[in-house]
């Protein structure tokens, strides 16, 4: 999308704005690349070519990763509420959760349409607790990047970063735990994080930590 309207977008920058809604990704790769942003309604047709682009992608090769499905299985099983949430539109998280036939898993799901505010933000996450009648604090969050990791602690919910492509152990140690894959994450792994929460204070969004040593 970006090469068709003449921005450059290095792969750093790209691996950086996993988890980002829209509007702030294509503001960023303008921005990076010493464009003037688009405006709202240009950006939000840019938006719409990604993601179509995107579609089209998975479509042709989903890329599902080792143990997900038999995750959310061994959850549900165990009697937890699951929720999927993502900064994306809902035609993405569609094609997601029917691609892995996971809809008879989620009690709930939650896009970046159904809040004012998409990742680093808590919005999301609060939302997803929200519908599943769960306080923030009795839940845990599985995250593969590193605002999806943000968002998580600024909700005051524990986080597993799971290390898919293009990312790192280093980059994600925010997170609690850090994975290589689904099936190292068994429900009392699960029970362990959110018996523990996070250790990262809940800080609303906008603000910052004070610095220590």
């Amino acid at each position: 999308m970006c090469a068709q309207h003449g921005v450059n977008l290095p792969r750093e920058l790209f691996m950086r704005s996993f988890g980002m809604r829209n509007d702030r990704i294509v503001d960023l790769y303008w921005r990076e690349d010493g464009k003037t942003p688009p405006s709202a309604s240009d950006a939000a047709r840019y938006a719409d070519e990604k993601e179509a682009l995107y579609r089209g992608l998975v479509a042709e090769s989903f890329p599902a990763m080792a143990g997900g499905r038999e995750l959310l299985a061994r959850l549900h099983d165990a009697g937890w509420l699951l929720a999927v949430g993502t900064s994306g539109p809902p035609e993405n998280l569609r094609v997601a959760v029917d691609e892995l036939d996971a809809s008879r898993w989620f009690h709930t799901e939650v896009c970046g349409r159904d809040v004012e505010h998409g990742k680093p933000a808590p919005d999301i996450f609060l939302k997803a607790a929200e519908r599943m009648g769960v306080p923030p604090d009795r839940c845990v969050v599985v995250e593969d990047a590193v605002p999806g990791i943000e968002a998580a602690h600024a909700a005051g919910m524990p986080c597993v970063a799971i290390c898919s492509e293009g990312h790192t152990h280093a980059e994600l140690a925010s997170a609690e735990l850090v994975i290589d894959r689904f099936d190292e994450l068994t429900v009392d792994v699960m029970r362990a994080l959110l018996a523990a929460g996070p250790r990262v204070p809940c800080v609303p969004h906008g603000h910052s930590l004070p610095k220590t040593r």
